[in-house]
C-alpha cells in the first residue's frame, strides 16, 4: 500500500473510529473482546481498503465492513452473543442534565433490542444512528425495501416486547 494510501486510510479511520467502538459496543460483553472485535475490524477494514471505491461514504463502508466482520467472527465462534448490561456503560451524567424516564426508556429499548437476532439488532443500530434506508440497504448489502419491510416488522415486534 503506498504512504499516501496509507495516510488517508489512517486519517479515515481515526476520523470515523466511533462507529467502530459502537459495533464493538453492541456484539462483545467486556473489554478484552472489544479491543479484541475493534482489532480484527480494523484489520479487515486494511485489508479492503484498497478495493474502496468511494461508491457510498466512507463511513458506510466502514458500518458494512465492521457489521459483517462482527456478524461473521460471532458466528463461526459459536459462542452465544453476550452483550453488555446498559448498566455497566452508561455514562456519568450532571444532575441538572439527568432524566431518568430517558434512562428507563433507554434501558427497555437496549433490552428489547438485545433479544433480536444479528441482522435485525444491525437494522435497528443503523436506523438509531440516523441513516437513511438508502445507507442501510448498502451497509447491510440488502435492498431498500427489503431494509424498510424488515424495519416495520422489527417495530412492530419491539411495539410487542415492550407493551405486552
Amino acid at each position: 500500500m503506498s504512504k499516501e494510501l496509507e495516510h488517508a486510510f489512517v486519517t479515515e479511520l481515526e476520523n470515523n473510529q466511533n462507529i467502530v467502538h459502537k459495533v464493538c459496543t453492541l456484539y462483545t460483553n467486556n473489554k478484552d473482546a472489544h479491543n479484541d472485535l475493534f482489532q480484527e475490524i480494523t484489520i479487515q477494514l486494511w485489508k479492503a481498503y484498497p478495493k474502496f471505491r468511494g461508491d457510498a461514504k466512507f463511513s458506510t463502508w466502514m458500518y458494512r465492513v465492521a457489521l459483517n466482520t462482527a456478524i461473521t467472527l460471532y458466528r463461526k465462534s459459536k459462542k452465544s452473543i453476550s452483550t453488555l448490561d446498559y448498566e455497566s456503560v452508561i455514562f456519568k451524567i450532571k444532575a441538572d442534565e439527568y432524566d431518568e424516564t430517558e434512562e428507563q426508556q433507554l434501558k427497555l429499548m437496549y433490552k428489547a433490542v438485545k433479544q433480536l437476532n444479528d441482522i435485525d439488532k444491525a437494522l435497528v443500530f443503523l436506523y438509531l444512528e440516523d441513516k437513511n434506508y438508502t445507507e442501510i440497504s448498502e451497509t447491510l448489502g440488502i435492498s431498500e425495501v427489503n431494509a424498510r419491510v424488515k424495519m416495520n416488522r422489527i417495530k412492530n415486534k419491539l411495539k410487542t416486547i415492550l407493551n405486552p
